[in-house]
């Protein structure tokens, strides 16, 4: 294990807030009902998973009947992409060119089973904009469309989508609109019914919950098929015996999340100015700095020094940090989000992601900025040295 002890990483996934862990533990030690039971241990299970129910559709603007437990953010993308689609019949499914792979990977398992598949891309600044929508589905028009999924918040940048605006173009043209708010739930404020879509995908292990939860929020007019087929579980939608505790947890970190989101929301943002200040000062260029972002996310590269390099070079000196997305970047390609935004490849290369969190200081940041600037000097006369 390393030394590691600042944590920077929160858009990977984020440390269970200690609240959290209390409101579970009952269901890890003691109540051990099924859901799906008519006895007294089976009624509390089912008690405990409403009122997490109801838990999570206050803090994501929705009623509790739209809620749709699943075992994560992943799942809930792949319900959403092919439960729509396999609902509507061969079709057209449009996506950004920035989504999460748990997004573009079903699309393309579709488009192998007889689907259209298109991209919608992004300007310089990771925007999408609702003319690019118009121009990708008027392009398909001779196409039955079915399904448009636009991330709310990109998990890299941190670029924040006008989803209202996107939503009202797809629905012109009778387009279900499914939007992933993964990284954007417990950063921003997250409301389903404004947000205008058919389907909304969350995640427990981003908002100080256990890993192991997550929910698709649906639009009840909305038709979908399920993905998993057994008991019925969850409207029919998400067959299997819930997990219970790590659902509890979701509820309760939900529930933070409600009652402390203005809170943390400034906290984060005057901690990522103070970064981003830092940054410049070293010739950092932060990538998406132009367009509205989450206020913990921070996406920049050192002209000339690696990306990874850096990263194992900070975590050696106790900091945490990535190079992207923290479920698709072993792969040694460069972000597949900045090659959408015209980055080049090699300064795509260098890609280096802060992600804060509420248990993040100033003091963290400033120990952050004096040790970066030190492992980039030490990494440029290494540089020097090779040549």
């Amino acid at each position: 294990m390393s030394a590691t002890n600042h944590y920077f990483d929160h858009n990977g996934t984020t440390p269970l807030d200690a609240r959290v862990l209390e409101a579970m533990l009952p269901f890890l030690s003691q109540q051990h009902g099924n859901a799906t039971s008519r006895h007294a241990y089976g009624r509390g299970a089912r008690h405990a998973i409403d009122q997490a129910r109801a838990q999570v559709a206050q803090a994501a603007g929705a009623h509790p009947s739209q809620v749709i437990f699943t075992a994560g953010g992943t799942e809930a993308n792949n319900l959403a992409i092919t439960g729509i689609s396999q609902a509507a019949g061969i079709g057209h499914i449009a996506i950004s060119s920035i989504e999460h792979p748990c997004v573009t990977r079903p699309a393309e398992a579709m488009q192998a089973r007889g689907w259209a598949l298109s991209r919608v891309p992004v300007d310089a600044d990771g925007n999408i904009t609702a003319a690019a929508v118009q121009s990708v589905l008027n392009a398909a028009q001779n196409q039955h469309s079915l399904l448009l999924s636009v991330m709310l918040a990109n998990n890299e940048t941190g670029v924040i989508q006008d989803i209202a605006a996107i939503a009202e173009t797809a629905r012109s043209h009778g387009v279900a609109v499914h939007t992933d708010a993964v990284q954007a739930l417990g950063k921003i404020k997250v409301d389903f019914a404004a947000l205008n879509v058919h389907a909304m995908t969350l995640s427990s292990h981003k908002v100080n919950g256990p890993q192991g939860a997550g929910a698709l929020i649906v639009d009840k007019r909305i038709d979908i098929q399920p993905v998993l087929l057994g008991g019925g579980q969850e409207k029919g939608l998400r067959s299997g015996t819930e997990n219970l505790a790590a659902i509890v947890g979701f509820g309760a970190a939900c529930e933070l999340v409600s009652a402390e989101l203005l809170q943390r929301t400034a906290r984060l943002r005057q901690m990522r100015e103070q970064l981003e200040t830092g940054l410049a000062s070293l010739g950092a260029q932060l990538f998406g700095a132009a367009a509205e972002r989450l206020p913990n996310t921070s996406f920049f590269a050192v002209p000339e020094i690696d990306g990874e390099t850096l990263v194992m070079a900070l975590d050696r000196k106790g900091f945490a940090v990535a190079s992207g997305s923290a479920c698709s970047s072993d792969s040694g390609e460069p972000s597949h989000v900045l090659l959408a935004m015209g980055v080049q490849p090699d300064l795509a290369r260098g890609a280096v992601r802060v992600s804060l969190g509420v248990n993040n200081t100033t003091e963290h940041i400033t120990a952050f900025l004096h040790t970066l600037q030190s492992e980039v000097n030490r990494l440029k006369r290494l540089t020097a040295i090779a040549v």
